[in-house]
């Protein structure tokens, strides 16, 4: 089993935002004025330029180290079934061809990549149930 440099509360927090981004829509309710109890508050589910989620997400992402980066990338490649666990070295090896410059947004074009990232956790023993319920 591989020892991460990425620390599981941080790949699980960017898997939550990775989760909300990937939740929203285009626009379809342009009028902002609208009463949110009146229209279910379906705003929230909207892509705005207002909308934080993706800065958010990028942030967290442009915030990791290299080696925590080269993690995260290598977790998502294994999660998607491009690579095995056990190919570890030559994912890390391959995520950096991505380039630190362009992996927040290349992560977060991912489609479904916050399935990928749990998927892969939990191929290490890591519960995205128990993150939740630890925090």
């Amino acid at each position: 089993m591989p020892e991460l440099t990425l620390n599981p509360d941080a790949a699980f927090a960017i898997l939550l935002k990775a989760r909300e981004f990937d939740g929203k829509v285009e626009e379809t309710d342009p009028d902002t004025a609208s009463n949110e109890s009146d229209d279910n508050s379906v705003d929230v589910l909207e892509e705005r330029s207002s909308d934080t989620t993706l800065h958010e997400l990028t942030s967290a992402i442009r915030d990791l180290n290299e080696d925590e980066l080269l993690d995260l990338i290598a977790l998502i490649w294994i999660g998607r079934g491009d690579f095995a666990i056990s190919e570890w070295d030559e994912a890390r090896s391959s995520a950096r061809d991505i380039g630190r410059a362009r992996a927040p947004r290349y992560v977060a074009g991912i489609p479904l990549v916050s399935d990928y990232l749990e998927e892969a956790l939990s191929q290490l023993g890591f519960s995205l149930e128990a993150y939740l319920d630890a925090h």
